[in-house]
């Protein structure tokens, strides 16, 4: 077995010019429908859960003190509450907004590809 050859096909490969097959083609359609809102919904969600934790914080005075403290952490903790609850919502729609808008081209080329076999 020539090892010095089969590296050198390797390493060929590697430079060599790829060409995207219709499957290719189809994962990045999928990956564009998708991405923005997975983004979204994942950096949502942890920016909410994020202020619910300081809400949390305030009421429970770990962080300041008083009656100011405490209100304010009530406030800020019940608009974490909100932002988590929203999340999925609005992750639903930008998910079915990234569909429609490529779900035509998806179709179309999954149709090509299971036609093909």
């Amino acid at each position: 077995m020539n090892t010095d050859k089969i590296y050198a096909e390797h390493i060929a490969n590697e430079y060599a010019p790829k060409d995207t097959t219709k499957v290719k083609q189809l994962k990045k359609l999928d990956n564009k429908a998708k991405l923005p809102a997975i983004i979204f919904g994942y950096t949502f969600g942890i920016i909410s859960a994020l202020v619910l934790g300081v809400g949390m914080c305030l009421a429970m005075k770990v962080i300041g003190s008083g009656l100011g403290a405490f209100v304010a952490g009530i406030v800020v903790g019940v608009l974490g509450i909100v932002g988590c609850a929203v999340n999925y919502p609005i992750y639903s729609k930008l998910l079915a907004k990234g569909k429609a808008k490529y779900g035509s081209d998806i179709m179309r080329l999954a149709k090509e590809i299971s036609d093909e076999e």
